[in-house]
């Protein structure tokens, strides 16, 4: 699986953005999903995960109630929803892809086998 993000961008604190992420091969309805990020100096963080079966997500406390990862398996696409955004949200954010069956484990960026280059996005208070 190929992973391509896009959407990021430069946005002032309290605006919204809409990332998305294109998967490349056929079996990407079989792959749980992640969205990560990183910041200068900082690990890279779980945001959002959502399972290969979209009966499931989760989301990082410093996002919830702010974002909302989505799916379309037919379109091989990923999303996630940012709104409200602040500074302390300035960040690479890459998704990535989990081969495994089961949805656990989803915070763990090792978990994940396929990630994407990433897109910058940066937030001005």
């Amino acid at each position: 699986v190929q992973l391509v993000e896009s959407g990021g961008g430069l946005v002032q604190a309290g605006d919204s953005l809409r990332l998305s992420c294109a998967a490349s091969g056929r079996d990407f309805k079989n792959y749980n999903m992640g969205w990560f990020r990183q910041a200068p100096g900082k690990e890279r963080e779980f945001i959002a995960g959502i399972s290969w079966n979209v009966d499931r997500t989760a989301y990082a406390d410093s996002v919830k109630g702010r974002c909302s990862v989505s799916r379309d398996n037919a379109k091989n696409m990923v999303y996630l929803q940012m709104n409200s955004l602040k500074p302390e949200d300035t960040a690479v954010y890459y998704c990535a892809a989990d081969s495994e069956f089961f949805w656990r484990d989803y915070e763990r960026a090792q978990k994940y086998d396929y990630w994407g280059p990433g897109t910058q996005v940066t937030v001005s208070s």
